[in-house]
This record gives C-alpha cells, sequence and structure tokens, in this order.
C-alpha cells in the first residue's frame, strides 16, 4: 500500500479571497484618530499684538496717509472723505500711479473687520501697495 500525500492544490475548490477584516479595522481606527485630532489642529488663541519697537522706515517725500477713525469714518490727509468718493480722490493724488504705496492708519479702538473693509476698498480701487503704520521706536505704554 503506497501512502499518498495530500496536498492544497490537490482540491477543486480553492478559495482565493483577500481577507479584508484587518483592512477595515486599520481604516477605522484611522478615522477615530482624525476625527478626535482634527479640532484640536484648529487655533484659538486670544492675542495682545505688541507695538513695534524697531527704528521707523524713511518716510517718503510726499505720504499719502489714509486714516480710519474711531467711529469708523475715513480720512485723506487731514480731511473728512466718504468710502465713494476715495478711490477718485486717490487717483488725483497720485496722478494715476496705482503702485505708489498707502500709509492706511486706524484707531486702535478700531476692530479688525473694519480695518479690512478699508483695505478691501482699497484693493477694489487698484491700490495694492498698503503700509500699516504703527507707533514705532516706543514700548507699549509709552506716552507718545
Amino acid at each position: 500500500m503506497a501512502l499518498r500525500m495530500r496536498h492544497a492544490d490537490d482540491t477543486a475548490l480553492d478559495a482565493h479571497e483577500l481577507n479584508v477584516t484587518p483592512l477595515i479595522d486599520v481604516m477605522l481606527v484611522l478615522l477615530v484618530i482624525f476625527m478626535v485630532t482634527a479640532p484640536l489642529s484648529t487655533v484659538n488663541v486670544p492675542v495682545d499684538l505688541p507695538s513695534s519697537t524697531e527704528k521707523p522706515a524713511p518716510r517718503p517725500a510726499n505720504p499719502i496717509f489714509v486714516t480710519v477713525k474711531a467711529d469708523h469714518s475715513l480720512a485723506l490727509g487731514e480731511e473728512d472723505i466718504s468710502n465713494d468718493a476715495l478711490p477718485a480722490k486717490l487717483m488725483t493724488l497720485t496722478n494715476g500711479h496705482k503702485d505708489e504705496r498707502i500709509f492706511l492708519r486706524a484707531d486702535k479702538t478700531v476692530d479688525y473687520e473694519t480695518l479690512m473693509k478699508s483695505m478691501d476698498l482699497l484693493r477694489k480701487a487698484g491700490f495694492l501697495k498698503v503700509a500699516l503704520v504703527n507707533l514705532q521706536g516706543q514700548e507699549e505704554g509709552d506716552a507718545p
């Protein structure tokens, strides 16, 4: 009597299937990790920005100042101006040169949204070089 060894390839019903259960487990673990860490990746830190102590940059010969006052109204130089009249007046002052730098300053009490609206107004008028003005060369709390 001869002994016959049985091999796996002798069966007619071979199963060639991929076991996806471990892959699904890994994906679910990754999903849970990302769901937990995603809210932690946002920055929600209150910040009180300091004033600059660097030496002032040299001022141009005829700077153009746009000021956002505490009541959110605008001033061009020393005169009050409306939002609608600002672009035309800037074009007159710059002789149509939209690449000239505009100095934007705002009262300390002006909120960020109002400052951004003023910058958007300048950008819509075509003036893309906007410099923000602060009190330079002074420590926080010093009198101007």
